[in-house]
Order: structure tokens, then C-alpha cells, then sequence
């Protein structure tokens, strides 16, 4: 059974939507877990060569599964990119042995540093902060750190709803970038709209934060797990435009897939060269597969697979 829905003698179509996503879909990443990764056979045969796959490390997780995980990942030619939640880091001891793990069994060089989904701290760390200044990743030489965004804000953090703790945060981040060798940027949650999207992006630059921004897209799904997960997540106001999406009866079985807020934001970026959004982060909530079809058949040669070259 073939995994992608393009005909095999043709191939997906180049630009099939338009040239400006063809372009914005350019170096896309996405999102695995362990057990996520063991529903594929081979990621070459969805994902362009050298594409930086995250794997989210779920509180629980042992960390001999992620590590396997990114050994395999490498091992079919892909650019490794582990979270390193903080709170389920217990002290410098555990999170030097992971850093020598990833390296050693994997050769990974880069991590996304986030707080983490937890609520209490299951030792040492509170905040993707303390990782960075704990000097742990610029003694093992990892050349990319990326640190979360939240482009609707996140109520773990601003319990009020605003954005000053966020802001702040990524303010400090932005100083720590500009202090140290490693490459770094933003990497978001999903949202649904592309507008609050860009006055973000904007307002951060105009505020002197000009880490570039992997903006995060949630891949098809239902449109029931999209809400789900939305709510999980804390995705704020662009949630509407789902519940939108819920009230017309005609839609509720058919997926939900994110072709106009990528559309939008490419047609932006393509206006606008400068605007700080440099690349698209899938989270594939609707199944892996799933969402490197729906790249292939919207991204042309941008998500043509590694297999397919």
C-alpha cells in the first residue's frame, strides 16, 4: 500500500498550491515521540532529506526510548533535535548524562530547552532558563539550542492572561543568544490564525527580539483531536476558529488541515522578506504520515521525500 497519495509515475506536483507555500514549507520540521516514531518503517519515504525532526519527551518517557529513537533517526539520515523539558530533569548530573547520551549513541548537537508540561519540578529545574546558564550544552559543543514561544501566551506561565512572564523570558533569551556561539531560535506552539500570528512576530521584533521563528502548524487531524489537543495545549483566541469550524455539521468528519493559516503567513513572508518567521514546525497531530502527505501534496520540492530523490 502506497503511504502517499500522489501518483507514482508523476509525483507530487511542485507548488500544487502556490509558489509562496512551496517556499514557506522550505526546511519544515516536525514533531515525534517514541512511540509515534515506530508507526513509520522508514522515514525517508515521507520526509525530505536532512529535515530536523524534534522528539517531545513526555514526562514518563525512560530515556532509553528517546535515545534509541534519535540513534534510529540519524541513522536514516536526519538532523536530531531532543526537548529537554526541565522540570523532569532531576539535577546537573542527570541532564549532563542525557547531553552524553544523545551525543555519544546518536551524535546529536542540538535540543529545544522548554519548562516542561508538568506542574511541580521533579528536581533541580524550573525553567528552560536555568538549562541554558547550567553551561551543560556549550561544554558538550551543541551547536543549535532552540527555546519555546507562545504566540497567544501560555496561562502556565501568565496565570492573568497577559504576556509580561512570556515576554520577558524570551527578552532574556534573546541576551543569552547574543553571548554565546550557539545557534538559536523560536520555536511555538500551534495557532490557528494567521494574523495574532504576525502582530506577535511583529511586537517581538519591535521589541528587540530577533531570534528567528520556526512557527509552530498543527497538521491534519480531525477536527474532534484538533480541539482536544488545542484545549491540552492551551492554544488561546485562534481556537475559534475551530469551534467555528464545529458548528457546521457538514464539516465535523472531514479533517481540519491548516491550508489557510499557512497560506496566509506565506503570502505574508513573501510580501514582507523580512518578516522574522524563518521556517514551519508541524506538530503532527493527526498522524505523521498524515502530515508529510499533506506537505508533499501543498510544498512540492520543498517536502518532496529523501526516498523520492
Amino acid at each position: 500500500m502506497a503511504l502517499l497519495n500522489f501518483k507514482r509515475d508523476d509525483g507530487p506536483v511542485a507548488g500544487a498550491l502556490s509558489p509562496e507555500v512551496e517556499a514557506f514549507l522550505q526546511g519544515y520540521s516536525i514533531e515525534v515521540m517514541p512511540r509515534t516514531a515506530q508507526k513509520v518503517d522508514d522515514f525517508r519515504a515521507i520526509l525530505p532529506a536532512n529535515t530536523r525532526v524534534y522528539i517531545a519527551h513526555i514526562e514518563g518517557t525512560p530515556i532509553g526510548d528517546m535515545v534509541a529513537t534519535a540513534r534510529r533517526l540519524a541513522g536514516e539520515g536526519f538532523a536530531v533535535m531532543p526537548h529537554f523539558p526541565a522540570r523532569i530533569i532531576k539535577d546537573q548530573a542527570t541532564l549532563e548524562d542525557w547531553i552524553a547520551r544523545y551525543q555519544g549513541e546518536a551524535g546529536v548537537d542540538q535540543a529545544l530547552l522548554l519548562a516542561g508540561g508538568v506542574d511541580q519540578p521533579h528536581g533541580d529545574f524550573h525553567s528552560s532558563m536555568q538549562l541554558m546558564e547550567s553551561g551543560a550544552f556549550d561544554r558538550a559543543g551543541f551547536k543549535r539550542l532552540h527555546v519555546a514561544g507562545h504566540p497567544e501566551g501560555n496561562k502556565d506561565i501568565d496565570a492573568d492572561g497577559s504576556m509580561k512572564n512570556v515576554d520577558e523570558a524570551l527578552g532574556w533569551k534573546q541576551k543569552f543568544s547574543e553571548r554565546t556561539d550557539a545557534d538559536m531560535a523560536i520555536a511555538t506552539q500551534f495557532a490557528f490564525e494567521a494574523g495574532p500570528i504576525i502582530k506577535w512576530a511583529d511586537n517581538l521584533k519591535a521589541a528587540g527580539i530577533d531570534l528567528p521563528i520556526h512557527i509552530g502548524i498543527a497538521g491534519p487531524a480531525k477536527l474532534q483531536t484538533m480541539i482536544k489537543f488545542a484545549i491540552a495545549c492551551g492554544v488561546g483566541p485562534s481556537l475559534r476558529v475551530l469551534q467555528r469550524r464545529a458548528r457546521d455539521v457538514t464539516k465535523l468528519l472531514l479533517p481540519f488541515e491548516p491550508t489557510d493559516v499557512v497560506s496566509e503567513l506565506a503570502a505574508h513572508k513573501a510580501a514582507n522578506p523580512e518578516f522574522n518567521i524563518a521556517q514551519v514546525h508541524f506538530f503532527p497531530l493527526g498522524g505523521i504520515k498524515t502530515n508529510a502527505n499533506w506537505a508533499i501534496e501543498n510544498g512540492g520540492a520543498s517536502a518532496m521525500p529523501a526516498a523520492a530523490g
